[in-house]
């Protein structure tokens, strides 16, 4: 019978040290790929809120000026507009008993139906938008011909007038008026963003374009 071949001392040692090292490394791969799957799902965590976190920044941010997604455009045009319009009211109120044409006395009764309830309206977007009513005073906001807006003197020699000279004075001025507007109007197409105010400044073009058309073609009449 054969005798077992023994094995070296020395041989079984660098088997155990082999063993000995194949078993720690694989501990350690163990525990790197648990530290990996953890950095991992914590970073994943990180990353998704933070992903959302900007979302929602950029989301605020575009409309930042409230729930509604206003912007400065809208509320420089609500806040012009208002007295724009009441300066307008204060004209076509005038033509009562002063103006002696039945065409321009119906547009005024018009610009009345039409800018009063924009005015309220207005005024309620920007007590929504905790803004106020009026732009704080500033250098260069006196009204000039840009805007259309008649001076103290113009409206006091408006109020003086009756007949065919009230007739003509008014529709040269509210055809000003009317230009002033729709520039305005055209400005918050541009550059508002509330959905609201961008379609009451298309209204304004169009309902004052046309106004002023009419009222030019009445004082090629008078």
């Amino acid at each position: 019978m054969t005798a077992p071949t023994r094995t070296p001392r020395r041989t079984r040692l660098r088997r155990a040290a082999a063993i000995a090292s194949v078993a720690t490394v694989g501990a350690l791969l163990l525990t790197a790929c648990g530290d990996d799957m953890n950095g991992m799902e914590h970073g994943g965590g990180k990353s998704s809120p933070s992903a959302s976190g900007d979302a929602g920044s950029t989301d605020t941010g575009s409309s930042d000026a409230g729930s509604a997604g206003f912007n400065d455009a809208d509320v420089t045009f609500a806040q012009m507009m208002i007295p724009h319009h009441a300066q307008a009211l204060d004209m076509a109120q005038l033509a009562d008993g002063r103006a002696s044409d039945a065409e321009l006395k119906a547009i005024a009764e018009q610009i009345e139906k039409a800018q009063e309830p924009e005015i309220e309206t207005m005024k309620g977007w920007l007590r929504s938008w905790d803004k106020p009513t009026a732009p704080e005073s500033m250098p260069g906001m006196d009204h000039g011909d840009d805007d259309g807006m008649m001076s103290d003197a113009d409206m006091r020699r408006l109020k003086g007038l009756k007949g065919t000279e009230f007739d003509k004075t008014f529709a040269e001025m509210m055809i000003q008026h009317h230009n002033g507007a729709i520039t305005m109007a055209e400005d918050e197409q541009k550059n508002g963003r509330y959905g609201a105010a961008v379609k009451m400044a298309g209204a304004i073009v169009q309902g004052q374009t046309a106004e002023a058309e009419q009222l030019n073609d009445i004082l090629d009449r008078l």
